[in-house]
């Protein structure tokens, strides 16, 4: 008993603290005011009369208890000055004269604020104190519940029909009195329902009449119109987040309640069940990813007037792509999540032009499931892409729709992708650079005007991004080349020297040497040595000029069958499913090529597992092609590195053979293609034209148009 006395005396002190330094608060507020009032027109003169009576308020309950009569008095005196500043407001556009309703209420709320303060006067001079008597306290409550419930109702009339010219000075006042009678609601509805005072809420009352001070003051000030409380979008989903787990706790906990006083023998057995039942729902559904999607789409559409913080957007999409690093993502996978992340989009994948004009996989951002094929856009895609610069909404060609022709160039595969979302073209320089599929958001939404409005955007900064890079990349190249071709202008001289020393040779040995046999010998070793460095020398003058000399009829099923013969004391190399085949081609650099390619598929592949060759035809082309079981390569790898020159994965390695193999294919009017997956092989694929379909192929490529 003693300790609860106790606690009451610290709570009582409390109360006392709180109410007098809101009183001061509040008189520093009303100095302010009394000196503005002319900022509030009309109402000016109430406004100031209401926040001196709250002064008032403060002092009494500073000084006596707040639950004593006298306090109630105060607090009566205080609502009347509420009641007499609204009715003043409604005078600030005139609509005391034609708003019907609210004059009877105003009458009704100022004849309970006056019945109120004859009880108390009565209280006090016949000694009654209310919470000694129950039912003096009852009544007295009810009396402040209408009070607030009525305050309320006004002020939310106040604010809602005022024009939009008076309501941004009305809302402060109307701010300041739904927050003093709106914690009031709440304030005596608890004390009706527990039947007494509840002191740790009542020490609050004297904080919030500081703040009613304050937001008066403001309402007061110069600057009044440009003020603004405006959290953040993150303060937002958090607040509203921590309110929702609330209100979650609260009903589980007057749920239980229920469950006790209703349940009888089963009250313990339906109480644990609940309690099962409601951490296995918290765990499964908050979490959620599709809900937080959800929750953030609804606050961002109902309180805020745009749906993206361009600033917080731009500070993420700048920190995104500025990151660099060891450990760091590629460039092109940093594209996608840029854009990725504007949308909450959980996964990406990034199309970029081949050399062939047709849109190939650059690069996957957690979407490693997405079947793609080689070609995964055709040159009518790109044209689209970079005539209109339109996003594509991937729900809408499902659906049907067709805004500007998209309807006709999304290929089938995407359609068919069902995570996929939308295409975002990335758009430099009206040359498209690239185009980025977007993966469904968890909680899927419509795309607006504002998604599209800001894709854009930031669809034209990542273009010129990979330009920039891809310029970079060119530049280091030709540096790279200019290099190389100065070595090789000694090389190639010192090669010239022996083979003119050799030729010298040679001719010396046939006029002087005096044994036949020796003689006989010598020639034909010197005469292979001379043609090899000469043929040497023919080979690095045309080197990048994409030259081949005598393009002729050749038997490509034969050349491979050479090629696998030539490895027949190493590493298994399978000549299988070789078709009659004869192309047009030159047969040494064929073969050249073709043994490159297999010495690869031989380093890249285990010792037990078997190279293959095989050869086919089309009819318009022949294709030969070396197949491999071995580590395989990645897209980034087979896009940025296979065919770039002096990038090799083998130690020592001068890295320019692939990259000749296939600029020596192109000289003979062919083409290389690769496919690979990282752990299951590599297929490398050339295909040159028949020979009896060269001149239709050539009369083809005259008149513009390509053959597959």
């Amino acid at each position: 008993m003693s300790f609860h006395l106790q606690l009451m005396s610290f709570w009582g002190i409390v109360a006392m603290v709180a109410h007098f330094a809101g009183a001061f608060v509040a008189a520093l507020a009303a100095s302010v005011l009394v000196t503005r009032r002319a900022r509030y027109g009309v109402a000016g003169d109430a406004v100031a009369a209401s926040l001196l009576a709250t002064v008032a308020w403060c002092l009494v309950a500073s000084a006596a208890a707040p639950s004593s009569t006298l306090a109630a008095l105060a607090e009566a005196l205080r609502n009347l000055a509420y009641i007499f500043a609204l009715y003043r407001l409604f005078e600030c556009d005139g609509r005391h004269t034609n708003v019907g309703p609210v004059r009877p209420v105003i009458a009704s709320l100022a004849f309970v604020g006056f019945l109120e303060c004859a009880m108390l006067v009565m209280q006090l001079r016949m000694g009654i104190t209310a919470p000694a008597n129950p039912v003096v306290f009852q009544f007295d409550i009810l009396l402040r519940l209408l009070l607030s419930i009525g305050g309320l109702v006004l002020v939310h009339n106040l604010y809602v029909g005022s024009a939009n010219e008076t309501r941004r000075a009305l809302r402060w006042p109307a701010g300041a009195l739904a927050l003093m009678w709106g914690f009031d609601l709440n304030f005596y509805t608890i004390a009706y329902l527990i039947e007494h005072w509840p002191e740790e809420l009542g020490s609050m009352r004297g904080p919030l009449a500081a703040a009613f001070g304050v937001l008066l003051a403001l309402g007061a000030g110069e600057r009044r119109d440009k003020l603004r409380f405006k959290p953040s979008r993150a303060v937002t989903f958090q607040s509203v987040s921590l309110l929702l787990i609330g209100a979650y706790l609260v009903a589980m906990v007057a749920i239980a309640q229920w469950i006790a006083y209703s349940g009888g023998n089963f009250a313990r057995l339906l109480q644990f069940g609940f309690v099962i039942a409601t951490t296995t729902f918290a765990i499964v559904v908050l979490p959620s990813q599709k809900l937080r999607g959800w929750l953030r789409v609804t606050l961002h559409k109902h309180l805020f007037q745009h749906r993206y913080d361009y600033r917080a957007e731009w500070l993420r999409f700048t920190q995104t792509m500025g990151r660099v690093g060891e450990f760091e993502h590629p460039l092109e996978e940093r594209v996608v999540q840029a854009i990725a992340d504007i949308t909450d989009s959980p996964a990406g994948f990034l199309l970029t032009p081949n050399e062939a004009g047709e849109l190939e996989l650059a690069a996957r951002w957690q979407w490693s499931t997405a079947e793609i094929p080689a070609t995964a856009l055709g040159a009518d895609g790109i044209a689209f892409l970079e005539r209109h610069g339109f996003i594509v909404d991937l729900e809408d060609v499902r659906a049907g729709k067709d805004h500007q022709g998209e309807k006709a160039i999304v290929p089938q595969w995407l359609r068919d992708e069902t995570r996929a979302w939308a295409v975002v073209p990335l758009v430099h320089y009206e040359r498209l650079v690239g185009a980025v599929v977007l993966a469904r958001p968890p909680h899927g939404r419509k795309l607006d005007w504002e998604d599209f409005d800001l894709l854009r955007v930031v669809a034209q900064q990542l273009a010129s991004y990979l330009a920039e890079h891809a310029g970079q990349r060119a530049l280091a190249e030709a540096g790279r080349f200019d290099d190389f071709n100065r070595r090789i202008a000694f090389v190639m001289h010192d090669i010239k020297n022996l083979a003119s020393q050799f030729s010298l040779l040679a001719h010396n040995a046939e006029r002087h040497a005096e044994n036949p046999a020796f003689r006989a010998d010598m020639l034909v070793t010197l005469r292979n040595s001379a043609d090899k460095l000469n043929a040497l020398i023919a080979r690095l003058s045309r080197y990048g000029t994409g030259a081949i000399e005598q393009i002729g009829e050749v038997r490509a099923d034969l050349i491979a069958q050479a090629v696998a013969e030539q490895f027949h004391d190493g590493h298994a190399v399978v000549a299988s499913a070789t078709k009659e085949c004869t192309i047009s081609a030159n047969a040494e650099t064929l073969e050249q090529v073709l043994v490159h390619l297999v010495q690869n598929a031989i380093d890249a592949s285990p010792p037990e597992a078997p190279v293959f060759i095989g050869v086919s035809s089309d009819g318009i082309y022949g294709q030969i092609e070396v197949l491999d079981s071995g580590s395989g390569m990645s897209p980034e790898f087979v896009r940025t590195r296979l065919f770039r020159p002096f990038v090799s994965s083998k130690p020592g390695g001068f890295g320019i053979g692939a990259y000749e193999a296939r600029e020596l294919v192109r000289a003979m009017n062919g083409r290389l293609d690769v496919k690979s997956r990282e752990g299951l092989g590599s297929r490398f694929v050339i295909r040159l034209p028949v020979h009896a379909a060269t001149d239709l192929i050539q009369n083809i490529g005259k008149n513009g148009q390509k053959v597959a």
